[in-house]
């Protein structure tokens, strides 16, 4: 295990996951047999169920409904532990292989239930009507919600089979040259002897020295420059394959899906990205104009965004202190919350030390209900890496709060599934602020989450308008390299504002970025989920009654409610449009005690 130090402390190893909970290794007998069992309840339920969804009463369907689940259960437990398996070590053949053969099995085997979901979905209104007088049927509405919501966009059968089965050897393939290649890459930074993977090299990013920054960044340039025309073609593909898929869905924009998924009205996310691009000049442009006063000069250079301020001796935190400090802010808000996070500890349910062919980002992975989520890190011992333990562990419990409510239901929209993680750092922060009265320190602590506040609202908006732009572009025609590095030049100097120097060692930097590849059109929820926090945390501020109550009530309610509904009990509606700009108000205000 990797180890890492603190001034103040001995070193202390740094966890690895244990996924025992789930399959002992890849040779375990038990995935075998979950996948010969899997798919022998696929083709039972097939016969039994297929062109006859439409005649069963609701008690008939509620069986159904219960059945469907349970082998769904059984498919995502196998799906978690290949991708937490393959996470943890992308540079490893072997487990690639069995990454990709566990992926290949378990769509074939989904190809079998297809139907079901579809033939609900071609019922009626009044035929779903007479099945919710089923109590058991009513206790699945808002999964039957989520499922009708797609009613329209929906094909037949054969094409969903073909579109599914294709997905492996299309999207998915794609997807893992990315994370291969991204497992790879090696960088050769000036004055360091041994390359380095992409994650230390992000992470010199904000090394203390600008030396440091400057040789790291313009190694991570060169690096991606050498690649680019692998990544614009990865970019390129994708981004064709969503316009297909869309254009045959009667999505009307590129972003249609992505808001459907997240049962957020299109003129709510458009409501936040005007507020965001609208707020750029007493946000970005205002702060990192006051940092470049703080470094003496008119423009800071692109690999001082997140450099530590002038005279500012970086505190290590131990994985022990990191630990404590984020637990003791759960237990002062929430103790029950502080019990579920300490689980993640003792039960080893997290991996945090960098090394070689592992993802170089961080997720809380929620796996299956009856087993529980595991988090995904780098440590490095910053305050940044204590803030993200914070925020994956705001998902973790989540993800636990909202386990009981099933397989089909536990699932939370990705806008409001950043609102807990988002409210984790927050909590940190605050407890962090509270226990530091010297002057200079309490200014460090606030400029730092500003500038995490810049990263989650400025820049993924930005990163949303980049993804817009080429989404936009590539239904006319295939965008070359330099088009894409153009398109990301722009909108980077747009959004963080005129007090930087960007040179073309930065405008291959989009290339990095995991989410385009991934999740398109994922990046808003961060800014949807700082601004809604920033709001509620200050309704939790105001003293509102019963405020932990409601917030784990909301935690609890998983994928059953909409943000309406949520967010009505703190007296908070995303839909008003001055909701974003109370939220964004709060970072403008610490730019405010900054500048004071």
């Amino acid at each position: 295990m990797t180890t890492k130090t603190s001034p103040d402390t001995e070193p202390t190893e740094l966890p690895r996951w244990d996924l025992d909970d789930l399959y002992t290794g890849p040779d375990s007998p038990a995935i075998q047999d979950d996948l010969a069992n899997g798919r022998k309840q696929s083709l039972a339920f097939a016969e039994k169920y297929r062109d006859r969804v439409a005649g069963l009463s609701g008690l008939e369907l509620s069986v159904a409904i219960k059945t469907y689940e349970d082998h769904v259960q059984v498919l995502h437990k196998l799906v978690s532990y290949a991708q937490l398996l393959y996470a943890a070590n992308t540079g490893d053949a072997e487990i690639a292989q069995f990454y990709q053969s566990i992926m290949e099995q378990i769509t074939e085997i989904s190809s079998e239930t297809l139907f079901f979901t579809l033939e609900i979905n071609r019922c009626d209104d009044d035929v779903l009507a007479g099945w919710m007088e089923n109590r058991e049927v009513a206790h699945y509405g808002s999964w039957l919600r989520d499922v009708r919501q797609y009613r329209d966009h929906e094909l037949s059968d054969e094409l969903e089979q073909v579109l599914l089965q294709k997905s492996i050897t299309g999207r998915a393939a794609w997807s893992r040259l990315f994370d291969e290649t991204m497992a790879d890459m090696r960088i050769s930074i000036k004055g360091v002897g041994k390359k380095q993977t992409l994650a230390d090299t992000l992470n010199r990013l904000s090394d203390g020295k600008s030396k440091t920054r400057k040789r790291a960044s313009k190694a991570l340039g060169r690096h991606l420059s050498g690649e680019v025309r692998l990544f614009a073609l990865i970019t390129n593909t994708l981004a064709k394959d969503k316009e297909i898929e869309d254009r045959l869905r009667n999505f009307q924009t590129p972003m249609a899906s992505r808001n459907l998924a997240n049962q957020v009205e299109d003129q709510v996310v458009d409501a936040l990205v005007t507020a965001v691009r609208d707020a750029y000049p007493r946000l970005s442009h205002r702060y990192y104009g006051l940092k470049a006063k703080w470094f003496g000069v008119d423009k800071l250079e692109y690999w001082d965004r997140n450099a530590p301020l002038p005279g500012h001796d970086e505190n290590k935190f131990s994985w022990d202190q990191a630990r404590s400090t984020v637990l003791q802010a759960y237990e002062d808000f929430e103790p029950s919350m502080a019990h579920i996070a300490d689980d993640f500890f003792v039960r080893n349910w997290i991996d945090a030390g960098p090394r070689a062919g592992k993802d170089s980002g961080a997720f809380s992975h929620s796996t299956v209900g009856s087993v529980h989520p595991y988090i995904l890190m780098n440590f490095h011992g910053k305050s940044r890496d204590v803030m993200t333990l914070a925020h994956e562990l705001g998902h973790g419990v989540h993800q636990v709060l909202a386990a009981p409510r099933g397989t089909l239901m536990s699932d939370t929209p990705l806008t409001l599934a950043e609102t807990a993680s988002v409210f984790g750092e927050m909590l940190t922060f605050q407890s962090m602020l509270r226990n530091e009265s010297d002057p200079a320190r309490r200014r460090v602590l606030i400029a730092g989450k500003v500038e995490d506040m810049m990263n989650t609202v400025v820049r993924q908006i930005a990163f949303h308008e980049f993804e817009v732009a080429v989404h936009g572009e590539r239904a006319k025609g295939e965008l070359t390299a330099q088009r894409l590095g153009d398109i990301w030049m722009q909108i980077q100097s747009d959004s963080l504002g005129p007090c930087f120097n960007f040179d073309d060692d930065y405008r291959h930097f989009w290339a990095y970025i995991p989410h385009f590849i991934h999740s398109p059109f994922y990046v808003y929820a961060y800014a949807f989920g700082d601004c809604l926090v920033n709001s509620l945390y200050a309704v939790f501020e105001g003293g509102h009654q019963g405020f932990q109550a409601k917030y784990l009530t909301m935690l609890k309610a998983g994928g059953t409610l909409r943000h309406r509904e949520l967010l009505a009990p703190f007296g908070l509606d995303a839909t008003d449009p001055a909701f974003w700009g109370r939220g964004l108000g709060v970072i403008s205000r610490l730019i405010d005690q900054l500048e004071d």
